[in-house]
């Protein structure tokens, strides 16, 4: 089992959010830098980290933040990165700035042909995220529900050469 330490960025501070929703942030670091290195020397194997405002705005945000973070421990800890990823430049420019996954949500379930797309120009590097309630799948921060199944969709994900899916069950 792998187990991995996440640390979900807003406003260039690690938060904690009650259901998802924004407004009820709580900040418990605002070093991102120093919890990734922290996790890294507690022997962490990979890092999960979460654009939140990126998530919101459909864009990257936290990105001065998560270069830091990605230049700090990303050549020992590998990073899984999501929140706002919604194109391949944006991929591959966390690729190449050291970022070993990147995790694709909404964009995902929105857009599968972009999902197939990456997953195609990015082998072994891209992982769905599918967010559920009552085995409905949730887009764009928790807050609209799409109806679609989330053991369909992700056996459907899995086709396309996914490296891997996150399943959170937000019930």
């Amino acid at each position: 089992m792998l187990i991995i330490p996440a640390i979900d960025l807003k406003n260039g501070h690690c938060v904690r959010l009650q259901q998802g929703r924004m407004d009820t942030a709580t900040v418990f670091s605002e070093d991102p830098v120093a919890m990734a290195r922290h996790w890294s020397e507690q022997g962490a194997r990979r890092l999960h980290i979460v654009d939140l405002n990126g998530a919101v705005a459909g864009r990257p945000k936290n990105h001065k933040v998560i270069g830091d973070m990605i230049r700090a421990v990303g050549a020992t800890t590998p990073i899984e990165l999501g929140g706002g990823i919604r194109d391949l430049d944006t991929i591959e420019n966390y690729l190449d700035a050291g970022v070993a996954y990147i995790i694709i949500g909404t964009a995902a379930v929105k857009n599968p042909g972009f999902l197939h797309d990456a997953c195609y120009a990015f082998p072994g590097h891209i992982i769905v995220g599918l967010d559920a309630k009552d085995g409905k799948v949730a887009v764009e921060g928790w807050s609209k529900m799409t109806g679609h199944d989330v053991v369909d969709l992700a056996k459907k994900f899995e086709d396309y050469g996914v490296e891997a899916i996150i399943y959170t069950d937000i019930g």
